[in-house]
């Protein structure tokens, strides 16, 4: 009776979301002529593995073009240097980005969506190492790798460690192995890809911290001045809560399970990337807001999303989803991988 009661709430919820959709449709049809409407030239760094060229890792770009797409939004994204991306997103050459950092100069100049990922730098050291930093500050006098061209913070975050650039995640991890900086920034997805794919190699060499040292959520972001920018935001949001559910966020982050509020109760759950996750609970799944690690922690019971169905419990998932050879990959999957080391 719960399962059935969990499933029809969800299917109530799931309608809402199309209902507000057809609304949308309905008032963008009304105020523009039945015309495709022009393409999003939008502007970005890149910034892997949240913004690439085709091809490679690009998580951010792929999430929201494929939202655009979903009600026949097309977007191209032109890639400029660090020192250009702001200038250039603000002065009106471009109609916005997929991947921004809200602030007050940006906000005045443009219209920013719900968060739909978030970018937490965690430490990360070599095994033993401390990593329970709170904040950059009580790393004085540590040398820390940081990324070329990677936005991490304002210069009074950033304040502490001396810092040593290096040209990518991959390069920062062989410094780090090397012994020439004592730590390094690293993106909790990365962190996350690592884990997965070389799970031997990170429990024998790093020392992962578990504290984000630097937070911001990720918006996809139009200028005010284009006449649909309000109508393309809102159908955006629209999207993602069914991004979540379909298992398009799974796919694309290369991410067995996920954790998010896939029924908009305010409590996010945790959301299988197939139809057979295995016998056992999961012990781990990348969070897309909130900290790196939720599963921890007396009494959080959280609920699994399996299969299109809701259940308070892993009890409640029904053996089915629980036994069978794992299919083959999703062939909607991104084919670049997140993260690719050689140890």
């Amino acid at each position: 009776m719960v399962v059935r009661l969990v499933r029809t709430a969800l299917a109530v919820l799931l309608a809402m979301g199309a209902m507000t959709e057809a609304v949308i449709l309905a008032q963008t049809a009304a105020k523009t002529p039945a015309q495709a409407p022009a393409p999003l030239i939008l502007v970005s760094t890149a910034w892997p593995p949240f913004t690439n060229q085709p091809g490679q890792a690009r998580v951010a770009l792929d999430l929201v073009e494929t939202a655009l797409g979903r009600f026949g939004m097309r977007a191209t994204t032109t890639f400029v240097s660090a020192a250009q991306y702001t200038p250039a997103l603000l002065e009106g050459r471009f109609d916005g980005s997929a991947a921004a950092w809200k602030d007050e100069d940006r906000e005045r100049m443009l219209i920013f969506s719900q968060p739909y990922l978030q970018n937490r730098l965690v430490l990360v050291g070599r095994r033993g190492a401390d990593v329970s930093a709170a904040k950059l500050a009580d790393l004085k006098g540590a040398r820390v790798a940081i990324v070329d061209g990677y936005s991490y913070g304002t210069a009074s975050e950033m304040a502490g460690p001396a810092y040593v650039h290096a040209t990518s995640e991959e390069d920062s991890l062989t410094r780090l192995l090397k012994g020439s900086v004592d730590y390094t920034l690293m993106d909790d997805l990365v962190v996350q890809s690592i884990i997965s794919s070389y799970p031997e190699n990170a429990a024998a060499r790093l020392q992962i911290g578990s504290t984000p040292l630097l937070r911001r959520d990720l918006s996809f972001a139009i200028r005010r001045s284009r006449p649909d920018a309000e109508a393309i935001i809102s159908r955006f949001n629209a999207q993602l809560r069914g991004m979540m559910a379909d298992r398009t966020y799974n796919q694309v982050l290369h991410m067995d399970w996920i954790r998010a509020d896939v029924n908009g109760d305010g409590v996010p759950e945790l959301i299988a990337g197939s139809d057979h996750p295995g016998p056992a609970q999961p012990m781990k799944a990348y969070s897309l807001f909130g900290e790196p690690d939720q599963m921890k922690g007396p009494g959080n019971q959280p609920g699994f999303y399996v299969g299109g169905t809701l259940y308070g419990d892993w009890a409640s998932v029904p053996d089915s989803y629980k036994i069978g050879a794992a299919p083959a990959p999703d062939p909607r999957r991104a084919s670049a991988t997140i993260f690719t080391y050689k140890w």
